[in-house]
């Protein structure tokens, strides 16, 4: 948390918040990650274009900042191995195809839309990743 600016943590969250809202007006659809990116793996006729594009934009973005002369923070796994990230990343998938959608889908567009579904998953999102760290920290002693 040494670099945490709330300005930044401001402007981060309200342009989240604004693209998932024209994301919504533009394309009547919610900017819910994983069930876009899953809408790739499994491909509706022509559906995967608009879902390409989204996720290129992830991908582009962070390459554009960097070459308008932008730095990425340097983020670092000291107790992460690559198998490890590896699995956690299958682990997140899973719930995200159990509670129906990701982070972003009910997090950030479903909680703001009041629905309930959204608030019941987010919340499991929350104590999960509350209980992971206490586990991590206190149960294997890091």
């Amino acid at each position: 948390m040494e670099n945490f600016t709330p300005i930044s943590a401001l402007i981060g969250g309200a342009l989240i918040g604004l693209s998932a809202v024209l994301f919504m007006l533009l394309n009547g659809r919610i900017a819910g990650v994983s069930g876009i990116a899953g809408g790739l793996i499994v491909p509706v006729a022509g559906d995967w274009p608009w879902r390409l594009a989204f996720v290129l934009g992830l991908v582009a973005g962070p390459l554009v900042y960097m070459a308008l002369g932008g730095q990425l923070p340097d983020i670092q796994f000291p107790m992460a191995s690559p198998p490890g990230l590896i699995a956690a990343g299958l682990i997140v998938g899973f719930g995200t195809r159990l509670s129906g959608g990701c982070t972003s889908g009910h997090g950030v567009c479903g909680v703001s839309r009041l629905s309930v579904r959204s608030l019941v998953a987010t919340g499991a999102f929350m104590f999960a990743g509350f209980a992971t760290v206490f586990f991590i920290r206190h149960a294997m002693g890091s």
